[in-house]
């Protein structure tokens, strides 16, 4: 059991979120005894006190976050009217249906409600239970570090002027005497409260944002393509259905106990819309996507390395700022790409494709074998023939008559 407990904290991020807190706790509290001492004076004891208050509320929040969860769709999930099955999406590793808001993690291997994104700090997915925890954290973490900025800034001060102060000061204000490995440790936690306060600074106004529109991260991509499909067409402008207005998102999820509120499946929404409009259109979005999926053909290996020096600098000098995998593809293999970079491509092996009726492309019992990979590593696959994009070539190439039969079975299959 204990061990069940401290896995979730034997990871990079937490273990290095943690580092950061316990560094710049202990550094403050150590300059605070000098410069501003509890002992000597009700500001000094007030100074201390409200830091060290961030600090409990940053590791309280953030140990909630890790262990409360963002909440996950029990696995074969179905909706309770089954006609309304149609509108939702299909989850093949979880084996039942997505609800409306939740999303399929790879890395926590669930769906998880309404999920925002899966957070390396905290080992886990910020959702639907989780999300207040998370942005408090977010929160106390920078006022913390703003706070450790000053009591770093006036101690450094100090010890620099030491002997000013020691001749010329107050002879009843303490003295700031630091070692030189006092002195660099000191600066560093200097550079890393500045750093935190304005990075996580950053992440909590995203939060705030998101809070503020009731819209995760996730849907702000979903609702940004529905847009784009529909531009130019006022009268099938597309509604966010769960945006009710600042006062009423915030109190979905803010509030003093940092409970969540409701059951993270069913949700209140604008009059005049229904459970399933952002089901729906993401479905829709699926579709276009199917539809404008092309298959390539693999004429290189790749072992599937984020930085394949072999294929060039410029492959690893650009490769695509996201945390999605990459997959390792053999000469001969068939992948169907649906997105595109200049020198990468996103995709699913021909093996592991989409299966129609799925949804979201997940297949009953298996795994998707899907990631990117070097561009200059495939062709593209037109009409049975093969069309160089390894140097911007628009030259067809015969294609092998096993990979021209696969080709056309798969065209009877479908």
């Amino acid at each position: 059991m204990c061990f069940g407990t401290l896995k979730r904290l034997c990871h990079f991020g937490p273990l290095t979120a943690l580092g950061i807190i316990k560094s710049i706790s202990f550094m403050a509290v150590h300059c605070c005894s000098m410069w501003w001492p509890p002992s000597a004076s009700l500001g000094g004891s007030l100074n201390v006190g409200c830091f060290l208050i961030f600090s409990a509320l940053t590791i309280y929040n953030f140990l909630s976050s890790i262990y409360e969860g963002p909440g996950f769709l029990p696995v074969g999930w179905k909706p309770k009217d089954e006609e309304d099955a149609e509108f939702l999406q299909y989850c093949g590793v979880c084996e039942g249906y997505k609800a409306p808001r939740a999303h399929h993690c790879r890395k926590c291997g669930r769906c998880v409600l309404k999920m925002d994104h899966h957070c390396p700090w905290i080992n886990n997915c910020v959702g639907h239970r989780n999300h207040a925890h998370f942005a408090a954290f977010l929160l106390f973490a920078t006022c913390g570090c703003f706070h450790a900025a000053i009591i770093f800034s006036c101690s450094l001060i100090r010890a620099f002027n030491r002997d000013w102060y020691l001749y010329y000061g107050n002879p009843e204000e303490p003295i700031v005497s630091m070692t030189a490995y006092t002195l660099v440790f000191c600066l560093f936690c200097l550079g890393l409260s500045i750093g935190v306060a304005v990075v996580v600074g950053m992440l909590f106004c995203f939060q705030l944002r998101s809070i503020w529109r009731n819209q995760t991260g996730i849907e702000d991509w979903i609702v940004e393509k529905a847009h784009h499909r529909r531009r130019g067409d006022e009268s099938n402008k597309f509604i966010f259905p769960y945006n009710l207005g600042w006062r009423k998102n915030f109190s979905q999820v803010i509030n003093l106990s940092c409970d969540p509120v409701g059951d993270g499946i069913v949700w209140p929404v604008l009059d005049g819309c229904d459970q399933y409009v952002l089901t729906r259109e993401q479905i829709e979005q699926k579709q276009e996507k199917r539809e404008r999926t092309r298959r390539y053909l693999a004429m290189e290996d790749y072992s599937g390395s984020w930085f394949p020096i072999s294929k060039g600098l410029s492959v690893c000098c650009r490769p695509p700022l996201t945390d999605e995998p990459r997959i390792r593809i053999t000469k001969g293999d068939t992948i169907l790409v649906t997105r595109w970079k200049v020198h990468w491509l996103f995709g699913e092996k021909e093996g592991e494709a989409l299966v129609d009726g799925l949804g979201d492309g997940q297949r009953k019992g298996g795994s998707r074998v899907r990631g990117w990979f070097p561009r200059r590593c495939v062709v593209e696959v037109i009409n049975g023939s093969m069309r160089s994009v390894v140097r911007g070539s628009s030259t067809p190439l015969p294609v092998p008559c096993e990979n021209h039969s696969r080709d056309n079975s798969d065209k009877k299959d479908n």
